[in-house]
C-alpha cells in the first residue's frame, strides 16, 4: 500500500525550476533513498512534504489525503515527521527535554481536566521518552545540554525527537552527514532499527551512496530538480543520467 504519492509536483523561486513535474511513490515501512548533487531538489522535496513550502504544481497525499495547503504542525499531526539537514535543536535545554518536546502534538487541551490529568499525562509522555533514550542509547546525556553534547549524539537526539512524534512517515534529511565512521555504521543500524520497531516508512536523504545503498529498499536521483532514475540501489547508480549528474560528461 502507498503510504505516501506524489504526482506532477513543481515548484520555483524566482524563476529558477527547483522541482519539475516529480512522480513518487512510498510503501509502508519502505525505506526509498533520494540522492542527486547539491541543489538538485532533495531538500526542497521535503520541504514541500512537510508543509514548509506550496508547491506551484501537482498534488500530494499520504494515506489517500491530501497535504497541499496544510502548515507545517497539521502535517506532523497527521503522522509525518522530519529531521534537518541543520539541526534545529534547543541547545540550552536538555536531551530528555528536547525529546519531550516532540510528544507535543500528543498533548490533549481539555481545560475542564487538564489540571486532573496533567500528571498521569506527563508521566506517560515521559515514559515514551525514557524508551526512545533506552533505544538510542542516550542515557549518558539525557540530563545533559544539547549545547554539551558531542555533534554524533546531537544527531541522533534529533532523530529521536522526530520518533517521539509517533510518525508513520519520517522524513531523514543527511541524517549521518558530519559523523565519524563509526558513528555513521551506528547510525545507519539505527535507521532500520527504526523501520522494523516503529513500523515506520522512511524517507532518506544521503549523499553517502555506499551507506544509503545499504539501508534503502528503493532509490530516486535527481538532478535538476528533475526526477532522472528509480528503481534498486544498484539500477540507480548505474543509470548513465546518474552517473553524468555526478561526474559530468567525459
Amino acid at each position: 500500500m502507498d503510504i505516501l504519492r506524489i504526482q506532477g509536483l513543481s515548484i520555483s523561486f524566482g524563476g529558477i525550476r527547483a522541482l519539475q513535474d516529480v512522480d513518487l511513490k512510498l510503501m509502508s515501512e519502505e525505506i526509498l533513498a533520494v540522492i542527486g548533487p547539491n541543489g538538485s531538489g532533495k531538500t526542497t522535496l521535503f520541504n514541500c512534504i512537510s508543509g514548509v513550502y506550496r508547491p506551484d504544481g501537482g498534488e500530494i497525499s499520504f494515506e489517500g489525503e491530501s497535504l497541499l495547503g496544510l502548515s507545517p504542525d497539521f502535517v506532523a499531526k497527521r503522522g509525518i515527521a522530519r529531521t534537518f539537514q541543520n539541526l534545529r535543536l534547543f541547545l540550552h535545554m536538555s536531551v530528555l527535554d528536547n525529546l519531550l518536546l516532540g510528544r507535543h502534538i500528543h498533548f490533549k487541551k481539555n481545560p475542564f481536566n487538564a489540571y486532573l490529568r496533567r500528571r498521569a499525562e506527563e508521566l506517560r509522555h515521559r515514559e515514551v521518552v525514557e524508551e526512545i533514550i533506552d533505544f538510542l542509547d542516550l542515557q549518558a546525556y539525557r540530563q545533559a545540554r544539547i549545547s554539551d553534547c558531542p555533534y554524533g549524539i546531537q544527531k541522533r537526539c534529533e532523530i529521536g525527537r522526530a520518533i517521539a512524534m509517533e510518525p508513520r512517515l519520517l522524513l531523514l534529511d543527511e541524517p549521518i552527514a558530519g559523523l565519524t565512521a563509526e558513528e555513521k555504521e551506528e547510525s545507519a543500524y539505527l535507521i532500520t532499527e527504526i523501520r522494523g520497531r516503529f513500523k515506520t516508512a522512511i524517507l532518506l536523504v544521503e549523499h553517502d551512496l555506499k551507506i544509503a545503498s545499504r539501508l534503502a529498499d528503493r532509490m530516486v536521483a535527481f538532478d535538476h530538480g528533475e526526477l532522472i532514475a528509480q528503481g534498486s540501489p544498484a539500477e540507480v547508480q548505474r543509470s548513465p543520467a546518474v552517473i553524468q549528474a555526478y561526474l559530468g560528461d567525459d
